[in-house]
């Protein structure tokens, strides 16, 4: 439950967006506009400072949403107290867990951009971007986990957080949870190509979600019901996301008449929400019929699929084994593909939940993004 402090900060930076919205429109994008590419920016009212944070920004920036186009993404720059050391603040690029695809789920919407976690990197010096993604406080749905949307924007929130903030260095690593671990893992794999002009050190992945498009095959209405957290709402929300980025494949004629309700509320549900309300509700009984059309599985491949090539800086997977939400047998299946692809990372496993693992793994990764700017 949120405090009423929380609430606060979210009605005014809700109002802040709005009004800096109403005194410099959004305009379409020009040839012009590379994507990172600044729209509007504000600073963030002291009211609404997260904690540990000793100042902040909000941005709208383009970058590139599903199938390559071009898209709006919103997002927040977080600096930490003290002068910046020499060269400018080495950035960490934030990407948050599952909260919604609706734009009032959004981070910057809601006010609940950091937490203890995220303090915890302020407090070792480093500046935080963290975007909300595409679709979440910008038009159109959110392409929950559409992969290389969500790694495009990550990297562009360096980009625009560097432009309305000089004290940032071009040196970044990328950091995500659960679907900002998928997120961080699409990044990765091209961050050095998408964004040559920066100077990418590596990744921090934690509890993310991997090899979910080789379950689709056989994902139908007798899909036995998942001993797991939150199962049915991800889904329906990876549904409404490629449902709206993907019109060309009627998703809605895979549904059953609960699915087309359960989907249609879950548009403008948030997590917490959604899953008091549709917890009891199963996977199986959201559908028609198995989403085993190839081209479904085409459309999940490309977007839900984590790379396992194109992995050319450090990169750290830390997984709780006794996650509830992203099991950890998918993680190690991801762990073996790596492998046997000749990638180089490290990998951690702690007797933990699913978030818990977050603080669990901080002596860790603390000390691998340590050594990744050096």
């Amino acid at each position: 439950m949120r405090s009423p402090l929380g609430r606060l900060a979210g009605i005014t930076v809700a109002l802040v967006l709005g009004l800096s919205l109403l005194v410099a429109p959004v305009r379409a994008q020009t040839a012009l506009d590379a994507p990172g590419t600044v729209v509007t920016s504000s600073p963030m009212p002291p009211g609404a400072l997260p904690q540990g944070v000793a100042a902040g920004s909000y941005v709208t920036y383009w970058t590139i949403g599903p199938e390559g186009r071009p898209a709006l993404s919103t997002g927040a720059v977080l600096l930490p107290p003290g002068d910046p050391p020499p060269g400018g603040w080495p950035v960490v690029s934030w990407a948050h867990g599952t909260v919604g695809v609706a734009d009032a789920c959004a981070p910057t919407v809601t006010g609940q951009i950091a937490g203890p976690y995220l303090e915890s990197w302020l407090q070792e010096g480093y500046a935080i971007v963290a975007t909300d993604y595409v679709g979440l406080g910008t038009p159109g749905i959110h392409p929950y986990l559409d992969g290389p949307s969500e790694a495009h924007s990550v990297i562009d929130m360096v980009r625009a957080g560097r432009a309305v903030t000089p004290s940032l260095s071009d040196r970044w690593v990328a950091l995500g949870q659960s679907q900002g671990g998928h997120a961080v893992l699409a990044t990765a794999s091209i961050a050095t190509r998408y964004a040559p002009e920066l100077d990418f050190r590596g990744t921090v992945a934690t509890g993310a979600p991997s090899n979910l498009e080789k379950l689709a095959p056989v994902t139908g209405p007798d899909f036995p019901p998942l001993p797991l957290t939150g199962s049915t709402v991800f889904v329906g929300y990876g549904l409404v996301g490629l449902r709206a980025a993907h019109p060309e494949l009627n998703v809605d004629s895979y549904l059953s008449p609960v699915g087309l309700d359960v989907l249609g509320r879950l548009e403008s549900l948030c997590y917490e929400d959604a899953q008091a309300q549709f917890g009891n509700v199963t996977i199986g009984q959201l559908l028609s019929r198995p989403l085993a059309d190839p081209a479904m599985q085409a459309a999940l491949q490309h977007s839900v699929a984590v790379p396992v090539t194109g992995y050319d800086r450090p990169l750290f997977i830390g997984q709780g084994l006794f996650d509830d939400v992203v099991p950890a047998g998918f993680t190690f299946v991801l762990v073996s593909e790596l492998t046997a692809a000749g990638q180089d990372f490290v990998f951690r496993t702690y007797p933990d939940g699913h978030l818990t693992t977050m603080p669990a793994s901080l002596p860790d990764t603390t000390e691998f993004v340590r050594s990744a700017f050096q």
